[in-house]
């Protein structure tokens, strides 16, 4: 895991990140506003941002995409993937944080595991995609995990849902051809428990990972919504990172991108 390129840019990497719902619109609306619709529906899916407050200044893990990818090839992103149903039939170590769950809880009142089952989403997308594991030992190996936990399973753990935090909601403009419902939460590395090579590499998913200082990660090639989402970081961290911070949610209203709290 490597740190950044050296020069990277300072805060906002020279673009004026205060008013992000307007940032989005300028860089990304502005373009895709004058598209036809493509009648996608948004896929539920989950990231997650692995923090490292150790030093001065907090880090975050971020990985670069494959170039052969069609889908943002090359991009620096925080590690996440789409819910997979076996996410709703794991077993955990611990409970969602309760904010975390409330806020959570209206994405969809009548299926009040979901919430849980994005929280697994992004632990199990983060461990495929970089190996590392935010999980608890102390209870041996998972018993019955769904093939799709399998290879986590395998190294003897459990998921750990206490400590994640939710952090912001993205669901991707209606002019893309995929679209994505994006749940980001974070959790600092002190819960990452074990780490299993060979999972980035010039011929996976991600092809490096890099540990950048929150002030120069906007230096790296990141898709504007990361770029939003790193800076509502930011001042969650600034603000102490409680759970009860509220959440925003980016999504595409009548007159553009709108910044809604959760």
């Amino acid at each position: 895991m490597s740190a950044p390129p050296a020069g990277a840019a300072g805060p906002g990497g020279g673009i004026d990140l205060d008013d992000l719902a307007g940032l989005l619109n300028r860089e990304v609306w502005s373009k895709l506003r004058l598209k036809p619709p493509t009648g996608a529906r948004p896929l539920l899916s989950a990231s997650l941002i692995l923090i490292d407050r150790s030093g001065a200044e907090a880090r975050v893990l971020l990985g670069r995409r494959h170039d052969g990818d069609r889908f943002m090839p090359g991009k620096y992103v925080f590690p996440g993937g789409r819910l997979d149903p076996d996410d709703r039939r794991m077993a955990a170590a611990g409970a969602l944080p309760g904010a975390a769950q409330a806020r959570l809880a209206a994405l969809a009142p009548r299926s009040p595991a979901l919430p849980r089952a994005l929280a697994l989403t992004a632990i199990r997308e983060t461990f495929e995609e970089t190996g590392l594991m935010v999980a608890e030992r102390g209870y041996g190996a998972p018993q019955g995990a769904p093939q799709g936990w399998a290879a986590f399973a395998a190294q003897g753990a459990y998921p750990h849902l206490e400590p994640l935090h939710f952090v912001a909601r993205a669901t991707t403009p209606p002019r893309l051809p995929r679209r994505y419902d994006t749940i980001f939460f974070a959790a600092d590395v002190a819960a990452v428990s074990h780490r299993v090579d060979g999972m980035v590499g010039p011929d996976r998913e991600l092809t490096e990972l890099v540990w950048a200082p929150v002030s120069q990660a906007y230096g790296l090639d990141l898709p504007f919504i990361t770029r939003v989402v790193l800076r509502e970081l930011e001042l969650r961290l600034a603000a102490g990172m409680s759970h009860m911070l509220p959440a925003p949610w980016y999504r595409v209203g009548r007159a553009g991108w709108m910044r809604a709290q959760m």
